[in-house]
Parts: structure tokens; C-alpha cells; sequence
């Protein structure tokens, strides 16, 4: 269904914050269609990705342990997307 969403179990060190409400929002811009806020969708699509952040944080820690990593490494682990959230920082 959305292949940008990476497995966050596993990880070493585990899954942030950060990482988890990532995959939650890239999940519920997927099912809600919703792509950018408007007033109109801004309360309900927070909503949604605030739930989809606790229910997977409950879930990532109550699963057992992983035997192997996960494949990938999540976006915000990746150097090529620091530098980017870096270079916008900046221009802020």
C-alpha cells in the first residue's frame, strides 16, 4: 500500500519519536488522500495521525524482539535526508 513506509521494529537504537509519527503521517496522507492541510482537514488529519502514532508506539513495545534488522533504514536516519532537514533549517 505505501511503500515509503519503512519497518520501524527492530531498529538499533530503537525507533524515535520522530520516526514513528513520520510513518504514521506518510501513512495517513496515503489512506486520507490528503497530500497538503487545508482549514478544512487540518483538525481531522492531526487526529488521525496523532492515534496512528500511540497505537504504533504500543505496538512497537509490545511486540517481542526482532531476530535481524529490518532491510531499510528509515528516511530520518539516511545522510542524504539530514542534509536536506538541515539545509531547510537554515534557510528558516
Amino acid at each position: 500500500m505505501c511503500r515509503n513506509i519503512t519497518t520501524l521494529r527492530g531498529l538499533e537504537p530503537a525507533a524515535t519519536d520522530a520516526e514513528i509519527e513520520a510513518a504514521a503521517r506518510q501513512y495517513v496522507r496515503k489512506v486520507s488522500g490528503v497530500q497538503s492541510l487545508s482549514d478544512a482537514t487540518r483538525d481531522a488529519f492531526e487526529q488521525a495521525v496523532a492515534e496512528v502514532t500511540a497505537t504504533t508506539t504500543r505496538l512497537l513495545d509490545t511486540l517481542p524482539a526482532r531476530r535481524q534488522p529490518p532491510a531499510t533504514v528509515p528516511p530520518l536516519r539516511r545522510p542524504e535526508v539530514q542534509a536536506r532537514i538541515a539545509a531547510r533549517s537554515k534557510a528558516e
